[in-house]
């Protein structure tokens, strides 16, 4: 009877163990962090110095510029044009739009949180809670870490092919320095020299202070940009409008495919959001920023899809080079080298930004405990992050100068539609928050993000249904019932009015994000959806054991920004 006795005892102090284990770990994972003034200037840090705020409206756009616009302006508007001819440029069009629905709902939070670096991640740790916040941040940050490195790689190839320009380094340039890599164990190593290198020398500038790596990256995006318009009026002398005809040879459908590969050529606008810790008027510049940034991307996009399209017919245009080949046929060699300087500005700043705001992320995440204090340190002299600056950069230069990162392509670009949705979603649930203390219950918000779940199951739905030529039936079931939740939330719910930039619409404007990035989600890779799944559970291995025993979302310490001299108040 004593040792059955005992053997109970035991039972019940382990199931009650478990269950506060279970009990510890919810409780934890649905923390929320504390929602602070808009006009705080006050920041949280495990450190003694926080980050100086030395970038002005312009700075921002040009971060948002240099992050969006890498080679892919060169190569990806005639690729696309392969197929969809000059209806391209409609595909460039409603990509754009799409982009700016969701610089919107960035540029709302961007006002509301103007004094926190963070960005996606932060905003989904105030609106939703801390599991969700940290499965955004592994999300984008793998898609940072792997895209750092496959951009690195491009990066050393142009610079080959421009120093093979010169007879001295012509052909005597070996494959382990830069181009492609030399290759071990039938392909699964990939030296490369020249792109750990180049990531050290960004690492550098970086670690230096954001006013020394702000100065790179306006000079390099005003090189790239002027280079585009330079090809855009070269290329307008050339244009023969009969090539615009048949506009749509083959209809819409290749089009609206084309929109969704050319959305991820806008990618890059949410990096200004991740600046508000050193935007010097974060509340006003920040959503200019957004916005500024991404409609000249359009502009200039627009530009080179009628331009190329124009010069040759588009059942002409190559495949890996088709703006240079463009030129070249028509004897305007010189504009190619142009391109490929051009290419190398823009892979540079799209590397520079990125390294930035990988850091900027660590950074939030180092304050906030959810990863090792370590990373939220910040140099005293340089105000930069520095020791997460160094950790980006060598994960960065270990994976392009071992591995041929290129082969993972194909897995990317779900980290960004992930934030992009989440942060739409941020908009409305936020907007409730508002009022849910006074005049919405918990069940009514609660209600409010279920309707967003059905918006985004919608667009998912949808997406399957366009991707495998699924009967048109189906798609239009899930189209209505992701309108119907639309008008759930509209008609069902109450929305605060905002100080600063408010995104008009909501929240037809974000539940529309939602749906069109889920729509495009669908559309990727098949082994994107395993990345993404198998990233979310390591991700909530690695809160179980460390995230949620460290995290304090609330804690009390703050310090006060470092003013850049003259700056305004």
């Amino acid at each position: 009877m004593g040792g059955g006795q005992r053997l109970t005892t035991q039972n019940q102090t382990t199931s009650s163990a478990s269950s506060s284990c279970w009990s510890h770990f919810w409780s934890s994972a649905l923390r929320t962090k504390p929602l602070g003034s808009p006009l705080e200037v006050a920041v949280r840090t495990n450190s003694g110095d926080g980050l100086v705020r030395r970038l002005g409206m312009f700075d921002l756009i040009l971060l948002g510029v240099g992050a969006s616009i890498g080679a892919g302006i060169f190569v990806v508007t005639g690729t696309v044009a392969h197929d969809a001819g000059p209806g391209v440029t409609i595909s460039f069009i409603l990509a754009g739009v799409s982009c700016v629905l969701n610089a919107l709902c960035y540029a709302e939070l961007a006002s509301r949180f103007p004094a926190v670096v963070g960005g996606a991640y932060l905003y989904t740790y105030t609106a939703f809670n801390e599991l969700t916040a940290f499965l955004v941040f592994a999300q984008l940050m793998l898609d940072y870490h792997i895209g750092a490195a496959s951009i690195a790689r491009s990066l050393a190839s142009y610079v080959v092919t421009i120093l093979e320009l010169f007879p001295i380094f012509k052909e005597n340039i070996p494959d382990w320095i830069g181009h492609g890599g030399q290759k071990f164990l039938g392909g699964a190593i990939s030296i490369n020299v020249l792109a750990p290198v180049l990531l050290v020398l960004l690492t550098v500038i970086l670690c230096r202070g954001v006013g020394e790596s702000a100065a790179v990256n306006s000079f390099m995006t005003a090189t790239k940009v002027i280079i585009v318009i330079i090809v855009i009026f070269a290329g307008a002398f050339e244009v023969d409008t009969s090539n615009w005809t048949p506009f749509a040879p083959d209809g819409f459908k290749p089009i609206l495919t084309g929109a969704t590969v050319v959305f991820f050529a806008y990618v890059g606008f949410d990096a200004v959001a991740n600046s508000a810790e050193e935007s010097k008027r974060p509340q006003r510049d920040l959503p200019i920023g957004i916005i500024g940034s991404l409609l000249i991307c359009i502009a200039l996009y627009i530009g080179v899809c009628l331009v190329i399209t124009g010069m040759l017919p588009y059942y002409l245009l190559g495949e890996d080079a088709p703006l240079a080949n463009a030129f070249t046929s028509k004897g305007l060699k010189f504009v190619s080298i142009l391109i490929s300087v051009g290419a190398v500005a823009g892979l540079t700043t799209t590397l520079l930004v990125g390294l930035y705001v990988q850091s900027r992320l660590y950074l939030g995440l180092g304050r906030d405990g959810l990863l090792p204090s370590v990373f939220a340190r910040v140099h005293p002299r340089c105000h930069t992050p520095i020791h997460s600056q160094v950790w980006v950069g060598i994960v960065a230069a270990a994976l392009a100068g071992l591995f041929n990162v290129h082969i993972l392509s194909h897995i990317l670009s779900v980290g960004s539609l992930t934030g992009y949705s989440v942060v739409a979603a941020c908009v409305v649930a936020l907007r409730l928050k508002d009022k849910a203390s006074s005049q919405v219950s918990s069940s009514t918000w609660r209600e409010g993000v279920i309707c967003l779940l059905i918006v985004a199951c919608g667009g998912f739905s949808a997406g399957l249904c366009y991707r495998f030529s699924v009967s048109i039936v189906f798609l239009v079931v899930a189209v209505v019932v992701a309108i119907l939740a639309m008008g759930a939330l509209c008609f069902r719910q109450v929305y605060a009015d905002l100080p600063g930039f408010s995104c008009p619409g909501v929240p037809i404007v974000p539940a529309t994000c939602i749906f069109f990035n889920m729509f495009l989600f669908a559309q990727i890779h098949h082994e994107a959806w395993v990345r993404f799944v198998i990233l979310c559970i390591i991700t909530v291995g690695i809160y179980a054991f460390y995230g949620q025993y460290h995290a304090d979302p609330s804690s009390e310490e703050t310090i006060i920004y470092h003013r850049a001299s003259g700056e305004e108040r």
